[in-house]
């Protein structure tokens, strides 16, 4: 039977990426559930249009619902009768949890758990077999452990030191998603990664946002000294962990997803310039990194993050493919062949 995968936040980032991949590579029947906030954009699923049309109109279907509405999971989750649920709804930018963080709690933690309670619900209704087969698969970060010294790297086991409104709602969120599993037996698994970067991130985000500053001359914003380190993690590597942990993790596990590409932001800042002088178009810039800005640092910046992801290749199989300069590269060029994506996101469209 075709399976059938309920993917929240599905317009974001990662969903949208997710969602491609599963109707371009899979048989999978998807059902992408999303908010829209201003994160989500339909425009990064245009190239699978066709799935909701005839001949293909069993395999996509969007629904637009918030996940902490409780009746909306309740009756989007029994209507479409899972065999998956992957949840990656979530509020993510760290800035605007700083300045706005009731929108982090009421999304990542409420949200949270209004959806595990529908998926428990549903669970509950379902014979012993299909019980088996079901997963609860809650995507979250590498923030929830804090910030590492000079040394070290996050593993499964590392105590949560979230430092930021945005890494203690997702911490929260990950110790819901584990306490349904050990109280109730749902079976759930856990992923946390490292930064993304690639095709349709938002430009609030550090690379695009370069990439699209330098493009517009405008001054490139770095926080403090620039040296705080971040472990980097190609998109579509991403989705194919995503997928080996939902399809073979152990029910209850945690894995942790990165690529072993450590980078300082003002050493990535500075590649980036140097890859767009290399590709982007000739203008008056003498040098993309002359438009480099220090600012005033993040309240509470953590200093380094880092991802021991030996559990997940050893036990599952999967290793990073992509190595970082030519996904760097590939992502460069992405935003200069697909300005038509993230111009209106630019200039103020929602959902564009």
């Amino acid at each position: 039977m075709m399976q059938r995968i309920l993917v929240t936040g599905g317009a974001g980032f990662i969903g949208s990426a997710l969602i491609r991949h599963l109707l371009f590579k899979t048989d999978a029947c998807v059902l992408n559930v999303d908010k829209l906030t201003y994160a989500g954009h339909l425009s990064s699923l245009a190239s699978i249009a066709s799935y909701g049309r005839t001949g293909q109109q069993h395999r996509y279907q969007f629904i637009q619902a918030d996940i902490a509405d409780a009746q909306a999971m309740q009756t989007v989750i029994q209507q479409f009768k899972p065999d998956t649920i992957m949840n990656l709804a979530a509020e993510s930018h760290v800035d605007r949890s700083i300045d706005a963080p009731a929108n982090f709690i009421q999304t990542n933690i409420n949200g949270t758990f209004v959806l595990l309670q529908a998926a428990l619900n549903y669970w509950d209704s379902l014979s012993a077999e299909l019980q088996q087969q079901f997963r609860f698969h809650h995507i979250s970060t590498d923030e929830v452990y804090g910030s590492l010294g000079d040394h070290g790297l996050f593993d499964e086991a590392t105590a949560y030191d979230p430092r930021s409104p945005y890494s203690a709602s997702k911490a929260a969120s990950d110790h819901l998603v584990k306490a349904w599993f050990y109280t109730y037996q749902l079976p759930v698994v856990l992923s946390n990664c490292a930064n993304n970067f690639g095709p349709y991130q938002h430009p609030e985000k550090l690379i695009p946002k370069t990439i699209v500053n330098a493009l517009a001359q405008r001054p490139i914003p770095v926080y403090g000294d620039g040296q705080q380190i971040r472990d980097w993690l190609y998109i579509d590597d991403h989705i194919r962990a995503l997928l080996r942990v939902v399809s073979d993790g152990v029910p209850g596990e945690t894995y942790n997803i990165g690529a072993h590409n450590e980078c300082s932001n003002l050493a990535l800042v500075e590649s980036l310039c140097d890859i767009l002088q290399a590709l982007g178009p000739a203008d008056s810039v003498r040098s993309y990194r002359s438009l480099i800005h220090f600012v005033d640092d993040r309240k509470g910046h953590d200093r380094r993050y880092a991802i021991d992801a030996s559990k997940i290749e050893q036990q599952l199989g999967w290793r990073a493919e992509q190595q970082f300069e030519s996904g760097l590269r590939k992502t460069v060029q992405w935003y200069l062949d697909n300005r038509h994506w993230w111009k209106p996101i630019m200039n103020g469209g929602i959902n564009a």
